[in-house]
């Protein structure tokens, strides 16, 4: 693979030479019949299909079932360089939390003028039923995904902050799995810190938020809005790996002061929901009343303490990418510490200055919904035509508060399988945190996102983008 690129490759660095954590794994990667690297991604792709490892798209009208791409060539990390990302992304998982509670309670950031109260109370994402409930153990983030880019040797940032209901943690595991199915002997000879512990993971942090009624092991079970989600697949996934019950809406009741969950047996309580349902559509009752997917009065219960719902509901405004420009300042006023991990700077278009810049440079900038996920929405500005600029500008000008723009980073490369060989493709990384009232654990890998398209900044799985293994190295 050449490398003529200015972008910082996370192989071969900036100038061509095999950095220190591919080393190993370059010198066994030569050995292998090109041949033989084509044919095992043909079995990978076949295994997938077999599992069913899919994805829905949504389009116009019905929801479109695809297979993620999946890119033999794992993506490594030191231990070092694992070990600063670790301490950067626990800081923030703190500091939302504490934000969370904050907001939801005495608002004291608020009161101290960090951040704007309208950023808050006029938020779409914050939720006024939440105001003065106090969840189990004081944890709103229970499962957060951290988005970060890499741009050179030690320079990363924090792309995004998934804590409402973050996914993709099954296609982390089922990548490990496949490589490991396809090359057990590199597993042999390179260190890689396993992955495989998640799912003990997440029963035992799940169990450790249990509420103080929970007598005895606590119930837990998975609540998803059904089969045609886009998630679906790792709904069932996550169940079965931790041997707990994937539920629906309709499987779940109040009765006598507990939320219930239909078995064979008859309604038995349950201590624990870890939710893949929106708040919106959560509790007819207390929400939307027109929804299907939730449990009448179950938000009755979480909120005299009967029951723990993971992740807290109202802890979707920290995904908020306004909100996200305030990170440094958040960080800093909970812990008392400068931010160790740094934001990409970040326009926030409702203020005058800032979108009559965003209109002067929008063929430079990304810009974002503010409550925009999986690529939809976006304008990557150097990649857009006039037209789609011109069109881009009239939505900006009509409703400027919901959106941000960043400026384009030269985001890093790893090396992907193509028909003429190895060829570099942009990437980024959403580790997985677990947070409980005892500990913070982050799982030693992640999963690696990568845009398989040349040249292309978008590496979301909705917007053609792949996925790769990422492998955490032991010690250095």
């Amino acid at each position: 693979m050449a490398d003529g690129s200015t972008n910082f490759d996370e192989m071969l660095g900036f100038g061509g030479e095999v950095r220190t954590p591919y080393a190993e794994y370059h010198e066994l990667l030569t050995k292998i019949d090109p041949t033989k690297l084509k044919q095992k991604s043909r079995d990978a792709e076949a295994f997938f299909r077999r599992t069913g490892i899919t994805f829905n798209v949504y389009g116009d009208s019905e929801a479109d079932e695809r297979l993620i791409p999946f890119d033999l060539l794992p993506r490594i990390i030191s231990a070092k360089e694992w070990s600063r990302l670790t301490r950067g992304i626990e800081q923030r998982v703190k500091a939302l939390n504490a934000f969370l509670h904050d907001i939801y309670h005495r608002q004291e950031i608020l009161r101290a003028g960090r951040i704007p109260q309208r950023l808050i109370t006029d938020n779409q994402a914050f939720l006024p039923q939440m105001v003065g409930v106090n969840p189990p153990g004081n944890i709103y983030t229970h499962i957060v995904g951290t988005d970060l880019v890499r741009t050179g040797p030690d320079e990363f940032f924090v792309l995004e902050d998934n804590a409402r209901t973050p996914s993709g943690v099954s296609y982390m595991l089922e990548n490990r799995e496949t490589m490991l199915k396809m090359f057990p002997e590199l597993f042999s000879q390179v260190g890689v810190q396993s992955v495989g512990d998640y799912p003990a993971l997440l029963r035992k942090s799940l169990a450790a938020s249990a509420p103080s009624t929970c007598a005895g092991k606590p119930t837990i079970a998975v609540l998803t809005p059904g089969i045609h989600n886009s998630a679906y697949f790792e709904h069932a996934f996550l169940a079965d790996q931790m041997g707990v019950e994937l539920v629906e809406g309709h499987d779940l009741r109040v009765v006598d002061g507990r939320v219930a969950m239909r078995t064979t047996c008859g309604y038995e309580p349950v201590d624990v929901i870890y939710r893949r349902v929106d708040d919106e559509y959560l509790d007819p009752l207390n929400f939307n009343p027109e929804s299907m997917l939730g449990v009448p009065g179950i938000f009755d219960i979480y909120r005299a303490g009967g029951i723990t719902i993971t992740n807290a509901p109202g802890t979707g405004i920290s995904d908020d990418k306004a909100l996200y420009s305030y990170m440094p300042d958040i960080v800093e006023f909970y812990t008392g510490q400068a931010p160790l991990l740094k934001n990409v700077e970040t326009w926030r278009c409702s203020e005058p200055d800032s979108l009559a810049y965003v209109l002067d440079h929008l063929s430079e900038l990304v810009v974002k919904e503010v409550h925009g996920s999986g690529g939809y929405g976006m304008l990557v500005g150097p990649a857009a035509s006039k037209a789609e600029i011109e069109a881009f500008k009239a939505k900006l000008t009509a409703n400027p508060a919901n959106y941000i723009a960043q400026p384009t980073l030269a985001l890093s490369t790893v090396p992907i399988l193509t028909d003429a060989g190895l060829a570099p493709r942009h990437v980024d990384l959403r580790p997985f945190v677990l947070v409980s009232p005892n500990c913070i654990d982050v799982v030693p890998g992640g999963l690696t996102r990568v845009a398989m398209k040349e040249g292309s900044l978008v590496v979301n799985s909705s917007q053609g983008g792949g996925t790769k293994d990422t492998w955490v190295l032991r010690d250095d």
